[in-house]
This record gives C-alpha cells, structure tokens and sequence, in this order.
C-alpha cells in the first residue's frame, strides 16, 4: 500500500473527519465566548464591583508611572496585567460550563433505558425435593 492511499485512507475514517469538524465548531463557540465575556459579562461585573473595566487593570513593573494601560505598552514599560488574566480566566470557566452542560446531555441521550430484570430462573427439581425433606423433618 503506498503511502498516499495510507494518508488517504487516514485522512476519510469518521474520527478525523468529526475531529475536523470539532475543532471547526470549536474556534466559533471560542469567538462567541470571547465575545459574550468581553461584551457582556466583563462590563457587567465592573459595573457591579463599582466601575471596573478589567482590561485595563496592570501593574507596572517599570520605574515610571504612566497614565494608561496604552501609554505603559507604547513606552514598552514591563507589565502584569491581571486583568487580561481574569477575562481568559472567566472565558475558560465559560466554556468548560458550555462544554460539561453539553457532555450531560449527550451521555442522557446516549443511556439505554435499563433492561426489564429477567424472570427468576425455574428451581430444579433437586432444591425442591431437599425443601420438602427440612419442612417435613421440622413438623
């Protein structure tokens, strides 16, 4: 077999096919989320916590204060900035929700409803000549 009917043959099974369509898929919903944080959730939580805008919380590492977030990066002053961290942090803890919530529901779906118990198997003969025997010897 030569390699490229290998590849070929690699390339088409259902796995890698689902798999491409999966990461596909996956990009989207990263953009939506990102979006749905920044856009919505971010600004809310700010304004709860009294007017935050997380972005722009840093900490300069440098000698020289600056007036922004955007002036400290022109000058290339080193910077933590933390509040970059807390929304990848609240876009992970997003996504891991979506995707634990879609697991659920397709191991639900995917259940067997549980089979109906088997009848009791008859009781041979034997056993039911020995209870008869202790029945009788207890009278």
């Amino acid at each position: 077999m030569s390699f490229l009917s290998e590849f070929k043959e690699f390339a088409l099974k259902g796995n890698v096919v689902d798999l491409a369509v999966g990461v596909i898929i996956g990009g989207a919903f990263g953009k939506i989320v990102e979006s749905l944080v920044k856009d919505v959730v971010m600004p809310i939580l700010g304004r709860l916590i009294g007017g935050v805008d997380f972005k722009h919380l840093y900490i300069n590492l440098g000698d020289k204060t600056f007036e922004s977030l955007e002036a400290a990066e022109k000058a290339g002053a080193p910077l933590v900035k933390y509040g970059v961290f807390i929304n990848a942090s609240v876009d992970f803890l997003i996504i891991a929700l979506a995707i634990f919530v879609a697991m659920k529901a397709i191991n639900k779906l995917k259940r067997e409803q549980p089979a109906a118990p088997a009848e009791a198997p008859a009781t041979p003969e034997d056993v039911l000549l020995l209870r008869e025997i202790r029945d009788a010897l207890k009278k």
